[in-house]
């Protein structure tokens, strides 16, 4: 586990020079499940690349589920993270996840947008999407308690 230091070193640097390359590898899971932060069209996007751990339906062939729900946390912590002036990883409270189609076996986009972004509380809304972002295959609501 990072200390709240090193994670605080992390973030002003990526915020500085906009190198999300230290992020990428600084949390474990989500290194492990191949999510990561770029910004490649002007504006910040979370990837996940696909592998094939990352089936859950062989048949037909489809992400899982809970892959997919990863991905969405993790680009709301992201944006967080990188648009506010948090220091430490805020504490989820609640997200509610919905599956729109099934998750074909390739990288797969999401995209955070904060909603409401109080004191102690965030609340975002997230969108993941595979070939055409306006085909979204899930999507979230989360609320996020902060720390100052």
């Amino acid at each position: 586990m990072e200390t709240p230091t090193r994670v605080n070193d992390i973030l002003r640097q990526v915020r500085q020079t906009r190198d999300y390359t230290l992020l990428n590898e600084a949390i474990p899971y989500a290194r492990f499940l191949g999510i990561g932060v770029e910004d490649t069209t002007g504006e910040v996007l979370c990837r996940m690349r696909y592998s094939p751990m990352l089936i859950g339906n062989s048949a037909i062939p489809a992400l899982h589920g809970g892959t997919l729900g990863a991905l969405l946390e993790s680009a709301a912590i992201f944006e967080l993270l990188l648009h506010t002036d948090q220091e430490r990883v805020p504490k989820i409270i609640t997200i509610t996840v919905d599956f729109l189609r099934s998750g074909r076996p390739q990288d797969t986009l999401a995209k955070a947008t904060i909603t409401r972004l109080g004191r102690r509380v965030a609340n975002l809304h997230v969108r993941a999407w595979q070939e055409d972002r306006g085909r979204p295959i899930a999507s979230a609501n989360a609320l996020f308690l902060l720390s100052h």
